[in-house]
């Protein structure tokens, strides 16, 4: 039984101690708040509560009241036995009556083997030790709570909870490993909360957590309390499929959507759509397009509707925008019985300047470099990552893994890595700092994006780790064993330029540029790429891709729909910006829903119905996906064409009958009896013609028969033994299938 020491004992003089409570800077409170011995028989228990009007504690005996130091907020009782976690604090206030557990009576709850892998770079599930997690705690349920900030002078968690007083929840400090902890019991789902951190120099500033899984939308700016619910795993027949569709040698079709912006509710405030109702329109909708996967814009939490999550400041955090993290769940896992890979942009190369993200964290440069050299980017007033020390690298690897792992994503496309690799990225002379060697490679970020690629595809090698990489670096694709990155796909935007340069242009000087359509092939090989015509094509005054495209209207129409045949028939994955299958008129707009009303016009219906063929074509012709990182699944038929703007290929599979010819030709003009070689002799049948009436187009017959077949002969053309012999629409791209021999 506990008992209470007189309280005419005389006080001690604890002015020290209660002004550093006082002033909300107090490095270690577990030294002084809590339970402390006194003496062989004596006990003290320091409680700091501010507005409290009164504190009692229960014992076995009943409730004893403990005894306000002074005129402060500190109580204090003296004991002759120690307290178990049953007995609580009775806390009155001038409102309400609280009955909580004393904070500084747990211990800690860290895992010192975790905590060495954060701080040597390698710690996988740094998540899942650091933020906020509800555990139970020495048989108390509550919050543990955790956060890296080895150069702050003190740090206290402010909430909800505690009217966001910062005197009251004061953290302990672990020097060895920089982490700063507390448990608190009987917090909630949903309460906010944020790091009150006290710099070297004095200086408070609140901070969100920087692996929050959830956070207030803006213009709040408070992490969330959240609990990690596990998503539903998938089954053996979905691993399956999901090592199928995301093989080098597998049809790949990306729908790159702006969940904001896909679809709007004009009738209700112009809102977004939710994840719930997103997975019950989109999902459905990118299936019946034939897409294979679906690609979101970033989802990471974000400040700035305008950065479309190109800024986040919450990695952890599924944006609230469309729902709660439980709804964002719904929507993974209805892609996946859906059959349909999904993807998520991730930003590893830099962070934005908002006061509660991570710019110098614990009034230190913790998660940037401090030398704007090399920490600062120009182009978008963002920090960049200090890549070179190890907790940033645990920190963004373990954010790679967190998608991967906790929501069953198909895989990564990882942003801007162009501006990782280079040191002097968009920097002029005496603008950078050249690495060790002298060089302009960025080290840190090298083995950076070695290590999370290695990791990922070691934890699970059925995803996809894709690169938006834009220049000539080597081995983007390669294994790191090999001296490479270690990606899987890289972003083909050489070919995007060049063919969109080309296409652009009247057909009238296209034939003095031949070569912006053809060049692409001379690299093809050297990475395993995707053809992207992404978001990034259509705004800044880019224009919408129907705009880019010359002539009259119809001529318009009838350019994209021949570029589009064009890129899905040349190797490489594919991926269209969403709109870019209703050719829309005017840029993207994030502000606004896509302008789906255009579908009930001839001309832009034909698009979707030509996308949705051709995505149809693709995934069932072997041809056109099985050797795409191989010279054996591409020969040119005729590449020199340059004064009719017309090219010709043939695309092999993997098995001999797997045979498909493609012919596109760029200008208004018809050719009939034009001969074109082909590698086998037999029937060949017209599977595609975009100039096919169905699809607005003026409907120039390739060959005179209803059954569109054309029977080989042996004339040689082209260097083949064997020929064909068809007409050639205007502004078309044709897709003729080797059938018999």
């Amino acid at each position: 039984m506990n008992s209470v020491v007189s309280a005419n004992k005389p006080v001690r003089d604890y002015s020290e101690q209660l002004n550093a409570l006082q002033s909300g800077c107090y490095a270690d409170p577990f030294s002084f708040l809590g339970l402390h011995p006194i003496s062989a028989n004596e006990y003290e228990l320091r409680v700091y509560l501010p507005g409290a009007d009164s504190v009692s504690i229960e014992l076995k005996k009943g409730p004893v009241k403990l005894k306000r130091y002074l005129t402060s907020d500190l109580f204090l009782l003296s004991l002759t036995t120690p307290l178990s976690h049953d007995n609580k604090l009775i806390i009155e206030y001038s409102k309400q009556k609280q009955i909580k557990h004393d904070v500084y009576r747990f211990g800690c709850h860290l895992d010192e083997q975790a905590l060495y892998l954060f701080n040597e770079g390698t710690l996988e599930h740094a998540y899942q030790h650091l933020g906020a997690h509800f555990i139970t705690h020495e048989g108390v349920e509550g919050v543990r709570f955790s956060v890296w900030a080895p150069n702050a002078k003190s740090i206290s968690i402010i909430g909800d909870f505690n009217c966001w007083n910062r005197c009251e929840h004061f953290m302990r400090f672990h020097p060895a490993s920089g982490i700063w902890e507390l448990f608190i019991p009987q917090l909630q789902p949903n309460q906010c909360y944020k790091y009150s951190i006290v710099d070297g120099y004095g200086h408070v500033q609140d901070k969100a957590d920087p692996f929050a899984f959830k956070m207030q939308q803006a213009p709040g700016t408070a992490s969330v309390l959240q609990p990690l619910k596990k998503h539903k795993a998938l089954t053996d027949t979905q691993r399956l499929e999901r090592a199928k569709r995301n093989h080098v040698s597998a049809p790949v079709s990306i729908y790159e959507v702006h969940l904001g912006s896909w679809k709007r509710r004009p009738t209700e405030n112009n809102r977004y759509l939710t994840y719930r109702e997103l997975a019950d329109d989109l999902i459905p909708y990118v299936k019946d397009m034939g897409f294979t996967h679906l690609q979101l814009m970033p989802i990471s939490e974000y400040p700035f509707d305008g950065s479309w999550g190109y800024q986040p400041v919450g990695l952890f955090s599924p944006s609230s925008r469309f729902g709660s993290f439980e709804d964002f769940i719904y929507f993974t896992e209805r892609c996946h019985d859906e059959g349909l890979g999904l993807l998520i942009d991730w930003v590893p190369g830099h962070f934005p300047s908002d006061p509660h993200g991570l710019h110098k964290f614990d009034g230190t440069h913790l998660y940037e470099h401090a030398d704007t050299r090399q920490g600062f980017h120009p182009d978008w007033n963002t920090y960049i990552y200090n890549y070179d020390r190890p907790e940033v690298k645990s920190f963004l690897l373990a954010n790679a893994i967190y998608w991967l792992e906790e929501f069953k994503i198909d895989g990564l496309r990882v942003d801007a890595v162009a501006s990782m690799l280079y040191l002097d990225y968009s920097r002029k002379n005496g603008e950078w700092i050249a690495n060790k060697y002298g060089g302009r490679e960025n080290l840190g970020a090298i083995d950076c994006l070695q290590q999370v690629n290695t990791r990922c595809y070691g934890t699970d090698s059925s995803i996809m780790m894709i690169a938006e990489e834009s220049t000539a670096w080597p081995g983007v694709t390669n294994t790191v064993d090999n001296n490479g990155l270690g990606f899987g796909f890289k972003w083909n935007m050489g070919w995007m330029n060049d063919s969109l340069n080309y296409m652009s242009r009247d057909p009238l000087y296209r034939q003095h540029h031949h070569h912006e359509m053809t060049f692409s092939m001379a690299y093809a090989y050297s990475e395993n790429y995707i053809l992207p015509l992404s978001h990034d094509e259509v705004v800044h005054g880019k224009g919408s891709l129907l705009s880019k495209m010359p002539g009259d209207d119809w001529q318009q129409f009838a350019n994209l729909k021949a570029y589009y045949a064009f890129m899905y028939a040349h190797p490489g994955k594919k991926l269209l910006f969403m709109g870019s299958e209703l050719a829309s008129r005017h840029e993207w707009d994030h502000n606004k829903g896509l302008e789906w009303h255009l579908l009930e016009h001839e001309s832009h219906s034909a698009i979707q119905k030509t996308v949705k063929q051709l995505n149809k074509l693709y995934t069932t012709t072997p041809a056109l996906y099985e050797c795409d990182h191989t010279p054996a699944g591409f020969q040119w038929i005729d590449c020199n064409n340059a004064a009719q703007s017309l090219f010709s290929f043939a695309r092999f599979g993997k098995e001999s009958k797997e045979l498909l010819v493609v012919i596109s030709h760029l200008t208004p003009q018809v050719y009939h009896q034009y001969t074109v070689g082909v590698p086998k002799s037999g029937v060949y049948e017209v599977v595609l013609n975009t100039d096919d009436e169905e699809l607005y187009g003026s409907g120039v017959k390739v060959v005179g028969t209803t059954q569109q077949l054309v029977q080989t002969q042996s004339t040689p053309s082209h260097g083949f033994e064997q020929s064909i012999v068809i007409s050639i629409p205007p502004l078309a791209t044709l897709y003729l299938r080797w059938i018999t021999g």
